[in-house]
């Protein structure tokens, strides 16, 4: 939220806008192959397992080499879309694919930097055909949607108010929140933490978290 003059009475300062991304899809799409596909991947600062874990897929015509390229893949486009979903998106670059023309490579270029990458990108579509994947993402949206808070007082930020706007004057605009177990908090961005929605949603977490930015 944001306005143009302090409002009497109420703490949060005018000026500050916070971006919540609490269903940050391409991210989503990586921690569901990882188990869903048991996935063994290896690498410095990934996130936790789910909180809600996928029914596992059984699909014969993914072979172990196959499972084996994933997974050696999987630590870099995780962190080359988290490198995506961390900074303010440029509001120019909606103006400039505007002048390009339809199938232009100029406005591919542009929209694939609006978009950022994916798990697609590299191995197509088809791993998501499965009822595995359609049934956890349905899950993880209704649980989502039952846990939003229906006071605004409960809101994490406005619960948490003082230490996000220690956190704002020292940079920060966006909180990117994952469905994974546990306390987990990395910068990712000289704007962004990234964290488990369990991190936000307990007060003493969160505030560790928000700490940790300054």
């Amino acid at each position: 939220m944001r306005s143009n003059a302090p409002i009497p009475g109420d703490p949060w300062p005018h000026d500050m806008l916070i971006t919540v991304e609490d269903r940050p899809h391409f991210l989503l799409e990586l921690l569901w192959i990882r188990e869903a596909y048991a996935l063994k991947v290896d690498g410095e600062d990934l996130p936790p397992l789910l909180s809600d874990p996928p029914a596992s897929v059984q699909n014969a015509a993914v072979s172990t080499v196959a499972r084996e390229e994933w997974a050696g893949a999987w630590p870099r486009i995780w962190n080359a879309v988290v490198a995506h979903v961390g900074p303010d998106l440029d509001p120019g670059l909606f103006v400039e694919i505007q002048a390009t023309a339809n199938g232009s490579t100029e406005r591919v270029d542009l929209l694939q930097r609006i978009v950022g990458p994916s798990w697609r990108d590299e191995f197509g579509d088809s791993v998501f055909d499965h009822d595995s994947y359609s049934t956890w993402s349905q899950a993880g949206m209704d649980a989502h949607l039952t846990a939003m808070p229906t006071r605004l007082e409960d809101d994490p930020e406005r619960r948490d108010l003082p230490a996000l706007v220690s956190a704002w004057h020292a940079g920060l605009t966006k909180i990117v929140t994952i469905p994974c177990s546990g306390e987990f908090t990395r910068r990712i961005s000289e704007n962004a933490l990234l964290m488990t929605a369990a991190t936000r949603a307990d007060s003493d977490s969160y505030r560790r978290a928000l700490s940790a930015f300054i």
